[in-house]
Formats: C-alpha cells, sequence, structure tokens
C-alpha cells in the first residue's frame, strides 16, 4: 500500500475537527464545521473523512496508547494537546505515514505552541518520537480482538461468552456500515411507489426479506424528499418488527412508554389505521419537539405525546387502561454501535446496573398500564443478557399473572425460551431483544 501523505492544513483540519467533535454533537456536524474553515472538500473531505471516523472508531485504543505513553489519562490533559496526540496515534500507530508526513506531524508543535501555550508544544514534541515508534503488546486473544476490532476488552469477553468463536463475526459486522434502511408510512404511500420514485432517481435498493415495507438504500443517496413527504421514516429493520410483534389493532389504547424519536409510535399508528389511542411519553422537550414533527409529516391522527417519565405514566393515565404496551427501553445500545461507532468507548460495564434498574421500573410501570388479556412488548437494541433476558426472567418470577407469548421469527431464539434475538453478523441488521408479555386474565 502506498504511504500516507498528508499536508500541515489537512492535519490541521484533523486536529480542530477531533477537538470540536469532543464539544459538538453529532460527530459529523464538528466534521464539517472544521472541515469549512479550513476548505477542506472533494477528494480529500473523502480521505479525511476516512481518517476522522477511524478515530471515533479507535477513540478508547488511542486514549490507552496516549495513557500508556504520557502516565496519566488523556482526559486531564489541555483539549488541544488531547486531540493533537489523537491524531499522531492514529496516523503513527495505526496507519503508515511517509517521511514527509512524518515531518509535518512534528511540525504540530507549532500548531499546538500557537493554539494554546508553548509548553504544550515542547511537551508534544518530546513526546512524538515514543509515539512513532510504539508498538503494542498483544499478549491475549482478548487484546488481538480489541486491536483488531476496536472495543473494550470487557464488552469482549461479554460476546465470547456469550458466542464462543462466533463473536468474532459479530465484531466485525458491528464494524461494518449499514445501508441507510427506510420503513415506508403505508398512512402515505405504498411500497411499489416509493420503490418506483427510487427507480427514476437510478438508486439501488432491495426489500428487507422479514419486514415487507422496510427498503435498504444500496448506493449514495439523500432520501429527504421522502422523508419531509411522510413517505418513509428512516428505521431499522429490527426496530419495525417490534411494532409489528406487538401488533396494536384498529380501535385499541396503546402506552409507548419511551417513544422519541416517533419512529414505532408512527408504525403503530399506521398498523391501527389511525383507529384508536397512543399515548406518546419521552423526558427529553427536544426528542418530543422531533417526535411531533415526525408525527406530524406521517399522517399519524390518534398519537398524544406526553413529556414525562414513563414511570409516572400509571399515575398520569390511570392503572389498567392500556391494550397493548411498547416498551423499547432505555439501554446501552451496544446493539446499535454500527450506527453508531463512538458509542463502543462511552459503554461502561459498571453503568450496566443503573441502566437495568430504571428497566425493571419502567416494566413494572407498563404493567400497571395494562389491562387483563393486555400485552406488553419489552424490547431494547442491547445484546447484554442483564439487560433482556434477565430481566424478562425477573419479571415474570414476580409476577405470577405473566404469561410469556412464544416468539419463533422472524429472528432467532433468544437464551430464554420464547424471547427473540436479532443479531447484526447473522441477519445484517441492528442488534435487537424482544420479550412479549401477556397479563393473564382474572
Amino acid at each position: 500500500m502506498p504511504k500516507l501523505k498528508l499536508s500541515d492544513r489537512q492535519l490541521y483540519a484533523l486536529i480542530e475537527a477531533v477537538k470540536l467533535g469532543e464539544e459538538v454533537k453529532p460527530s459529523q456536524q464538528a466534521k464539517r464545521k472544521a472541515f469549512a474553515r479550513y476548505k477542506i472538500d472533494g477528494w480529500e473531505n473523502s480521505k479525511l473523512t476516512g481518517i476522522f471516523y477511524s478515530i471515533q472508531r479507535r477513540l478508547g485504543l488511542i486514549d490507552e496508547v496516549i495513557e500508556e505513553l504520557v502516565g496519566v489519562s488523556p482526559l486531564i490533559l489541555d483539549p488541544w494537546l488531547r486531540a493533537t496526540l489523537r491524531v499522531a496515534v492514529e496516523i503513527a500507530v495505526f496507519r503508515d505515514p511517509g517521511e514527509r508526513t512524518r515531518q509535518h506531524l512534528k511540525g504540530l508543535a507549532g500548531f499546538l505552541s500557537k493554539r494554546t501555550h508553548p509548553y504544550a508544544g515542547y511537551y508534544y514534541y518530546d513526546l512524538l518520537p515514543r509515539i512513532l515508534e510504539y508498538v503494542p503488546v498483544i499478549d491475549s486473544e482478548e487484546k488481538r480482538l480489541k486491536w483488531d476490532y476496536m472495543f473494550p476488552e470487557w464488552f469482549i469477553a461479554r460476546m465470547r461468552a456469550l458466542l464462543g468463536d462466533e463473536a468474532e463475526e459479530l465484531l466485525k459486522a458491528l464494524n461494518e456500515t449499514l445501508p441507510t434502511s427506510l420503513r415506508v408510512n403505508r398512512l402515505k404511500a405504498s411500497v411499489e411507489e416509493v420503490e418506483s420514485y427510487l427507480q427514476r432517481k437510478n438508486v439501488r435498493f432491495e426489500r428487507s426479506g422479514r419486514v415487507e415495507t422496510v427498503v435498504r438504500i444500496l448506493d449514495p443517496f439523500n432520501p429527504e424528499w421522502l422523508l419531509n413527504k411522510g413517505w418513509v421514516i428512516a428505521q431499522e429493520e429490527a426496530a419495525a418488527v417490534a411494532s409489528l410483534v406487538l401488533s396494536p389493532r384498529p380501535g385499541e389504547t396503546v402506552v409507548d412508554l419511551a417513544a422519541a424519536p416517533g419512529g414505532k409510535t408512527a408504525h403503530m399508528a399506521e398498523l391501527m389505521n389511525n383507529e384508536g389511542k397512543i399515548y406518546a411519553f419521552d423526558v427529553d422537550k427536544a426528542r418530543i419537539k422531533r417526535m411531533n414533527e415526525v408525527l406530524s409529516r406521517t399522517g399519524v391522527e390518534i398519537a398524544e405525546t406526553i413529556k414525562a417519565d414513563g414511570r409516572k405514566a400509571p399515575e398520569i393515565l390511570g392503572e389498567g387502561i392500556a391494550d397493548r404496551v411498547m416498551l423499547d427501553a432505555p439501554c446501552t445500545s451496544d446493539g446499535t454501535i454500527a450506527k453508531n461507532p463512538e458509542l463502543r468507548w462511552r459503554l461502561r460495564e459498571k453503568n450496566i446496573l443503573k441502566v437495568v434498574s430504571l428497566q425493571r421500573e419502567l416494566m413494572e410501570s407498563a404493567w400497571k398500564l395494562l389491562k387483563p388479556g393486555g400485552r406488553l412488548l419489552y424490547s431494547t437494541c442491547s445484546m447484554l443478557p442483564e439487560e433482556n433476558e434477565e430481566n424478562v426472567r425477573w419479571f415474570l418470577e414476580g409476577h405470577p399473572e405473566a404469561k410469556l407469548i412464544p416468539l419463533s421469527g422472524p429472528y432467532d431464539p433468544g437464551f430464554l425460551d420464547g424471547t427473540m434475538r436479532a443479531w447484526p453478523h447473522r441477519h445484517k441488521t441492528i442488534g435487537f431483544f424482544y420479550a412479549l408479555i401477556e397479563k393473564k386474565r382474572g
């Protein structure tokens, strides 16, 4: 492979993008802003964008290298120094820089001195030779997988415990870019109309074999027109399956306990032919606003959005009022890493218990809302058993009036009989878990 060539200007743009990425979310917005400042476009944009997202995916690994060399967490360093070190480690350790690029890396000492303080420039200049010579010590299978696939060792160990040697296929899949998935909104359009539009635009696509209203876009394409018309909603196949499993009927009362950004609420309204009532809860004002926009655009008439914690729903609505409850619970979201690469390094094993506690409180609220004979769908986009099968087992043990309704497709059985899991490497979608629970009559 040819040596990596980067100019001073390109390095400055990368450093500013990485620094800004700590302050501005989503990270692509930070990248666009920094690249515009340095007039990065065309082939340059494509090249540097690849490096920028590689840094985001490798961030925890890069920071481990920095901590090993510096002796302290990079999080306590000056922000400009931290961003410069991250770019330097990406290029020196994970790529093959040419001699000119290595010289430009040295020149970053002057850039740093101007941006923050001369001491930061001196410090970086002294450290750079050790970065350029760095070779990792890989003395375990977890470390090999960490360096090959860029995940925390604890997460790798968990996935190996679940899947054995198959875990490597999962880690590989989580590093692949998923095509954009659009779910056709039948309140406004047919699948055939959407496919005809895409054909006229010469865009390659494929229809999901599991959800007939989900279309995957296989070419670079901006679906803004389709989204603005309300013909489609951006939604992964596995997320669309959740509403199909719960299967609300026209005229029923449904509660969506963690509803924003509104994809499942809109899908359920479609399945109900806009007949009945959906109460859609979320705690975040900005997310509620976006959900209202989605529901308006897609022609949903039966949903009422409520800015409140789902745990308060029984107090707000009363108990025993719902035919169906959708609880797509807040979770660690590790199943979505292919869509959110930087998430992998924000995962903390110590936070799982806190998330599980919230999930269990929401399950209890959902149960209070249900009528006898009503059904609760408990789902997450996590692959960790604590958030999935273990929660369901705990709930069933505490509620003798609860009955698990066995799910037999379209995905694979979970680790508790009757539950179901979508796996990124097996099903080419995000990771997802499903459990359908019925409240027995009498």
